[in-house]
């Protein structure tokens, strides 16, 4: 059997290279593409506490803080003491922050429908089926 571990890794490093380095420059400089995903999962969870974060972004507590302090310097999104346990801070996405993330969205939205339009529907279904199965 023939192995295409070498071809598919040049690949895809050059794809996710090339994706950082677009949405990087789409998103500037209101957002990050870390500070996006956060959004994205404090929408999906309407608000979460930031040791909550740590779990969904693979880091440490000093490097959610400090990103939060960032997002939070930027009105992105505002930390909350819980009403009945003063100890637990809640993080809430902003108005500024929901339009941010809506913005994050669609840049990233594009630049993915531009590297698919150059195959057929057919081919894209079969990429994103393929994808899958390396994924799972």
């Amino acid at each position: 059997m023939i192995m295409y571990s070498d071809e598919f890794g040049k690949l895809w490093h050059r794809l996710s290279k090339e994706l950082k380095s677009h949405m990087e420059s789409g998103l500037a400089p209101t957002l990050t593409e870390g500070q996006l995903g956060v959004l994205e999962l404090l929408d999906a969870h309407e608000r979460m506490k930031p040791s909550d974060l740590i779990e969904h972004l693979s880091t440490t507590p000093a490097a959610v803080t400090t990103l939060l302090d960032r997002m939070e310097k930027n009105e992105l999104i505002m930390r909350e003491r819980d009403e009945k346990d003063r100890r637990i801070v809640w993080v809430n996405v902003t108005d500024k922050g929901k339009a941010e993330r809506e913005r994050g969205i669609g840049i990233r939205e594009q630049l993915l429908d531009t590297y698919l339009s150059r195959v057929s529907a057919h081919n894209q279904k079969l990429l994103i089926y393929l994808l899958g199965k390396v994924a799972n």
